[in-house]
Parts: C-alpha cells; structure tokens; sequence
C-alpha cells in the first residue's frame, strides 16, 4: 500500500460522526418500580401493599384461577367455577367513600401476581364495614393475612366506625384463629349454616 493510500485511510479513520449521531441520547429501558410499602412475610419473601387499582383486574383474574375450589368457598361463601368479568371489575373499581381495598403484590414475577387482598365495605346506616380478606395458600401462615386484618381495622377506625365484621365459615379455622387473636367475638349466625359472624368493637 503506498503512503499516500494509507495516508488517505488513515484520516478517514478519523472522520467523526455524523451530527445526528454524535449527540443522539443513548436508549433508556424503563423498569417499572415496584409501588407501594415493602413488607416481608415471615420466610423472608417480600411484597407490596397499596390500594387496589382499576388496572388491577387482570391479575385478580389469574389469582381467582389459581385458588382451589375450597379456597373460593372460603372466600365468597358459595362455589364459584370462574370471578366474571363483571365481578372483578367491579371488586377493581372501588367507590373509596365506602369501600377500602388493599392488595399484596408479588413483584419478582412479571407480570406481577396478586397474592393476598382485604376490603371492607361500609354500611353508614348502621355505622360499620363488612370485611372479607384472602390470601393464596402458599402465602398463608406468614403473617399477611393479620397484617390485612390490621389494616382494615385502622381504616375503620379513621372512618369512625363503630364496629367491623364478617361471616366466616366455620371450617375455616385458620381465619377464625386469626381474628380470636385480634379480639373479635363470635355470633350464631342461624339465617348462614356452617358459618358464623365474628365482629370486633372499634
């Protein structure tokens, strides 16, 4: 190669960029932060609990397909084959005058999974909440559905309720245990067979 080729080479080595290249921003990729207050669970696994949100709907969803038909009935109190859409946007849209919803996120999947939810309903007339509370059973015995408990109990308490209660089947021990321990009191409840209202005193 002659000097004069290598030369030329040389100095188009060095041509810089083009200007719309030079000062182009490099490509972020966004990651979506987790929302919500961190709490860990008593095997050291963490999640996020917040409000529930409208967006909400589809990971109610997958969470309704994943629970046994034991656990709907525990939940709902009747068998259910499937959470219609009707329903879970409805359980998504809340009217926060008379509703409170939180859920438990799992953010180490994607999309992030829904792994327990407490709400109350809120009866003005009579001046209390209805509750229901649900955790999937993997996640059960490690202190979240006491800390959902907890939470529905400290809302009703800035609302200035005076009471909050629930229907609870009678097989479903664990619950009961749970809400012995945070001084609810049970009720007959002879219009529910197999159930029974437990209520605590705000």
């Amino acid at each position: 190669m002659s000097p004069a080729i290598d030369y030329l080479n040389s100095r188009h080595a060095l041509v810089p960029a083009r200007s719309n290249e030079r000062f182009v921003r490099p490509r972020l990729v966004e990651v979506a932060k987790p929302r919500g207050e961190r709490v860990q669970a008593h095997d050291g696994r963490e999640l996020y609990l917040r409000g529930i949100e409208p967006d909400d709907v589809a990971a109610l969803k997958r969470q309704f397909a994943r629970l046994s038909p034991e656990d709907i009935r525990r939940r709902f109190l009747h068998s259910m084959g499937e959470l219609p859409d009707s329903l879970a946007y409805r359980l998504t849209h809340i009217d926060p005058a008379l509703e409170t919803a939180y859920v438990l996120m799992d953010e180490t999947v994607r999309p992030a999974e829904l792994r327990g939810v407490g709400r109350i309903f809120v009866d003005r007339s009579a001046n209390n909440a209805e509750f229901s509370v649900l955790v999937e059973p993997e996640w059960t015995r490690q202190g979240l559905g006491a800390l959902l408990m907890q939470r529905l109990v400290d809302d009703c308490r800035r609302r200035g309720l005076s009471e909050i209660w629930g229907y609870v089947l009678l097989e479903n021990r664990p619950m009961l245990h749970l809400c012995k321990e945070l001084g609810f009191v049970r009720r007959l409840s002879p219009d529910e067979p197999g159930t029974t209202l437990i209520s605590l005193q705000l």
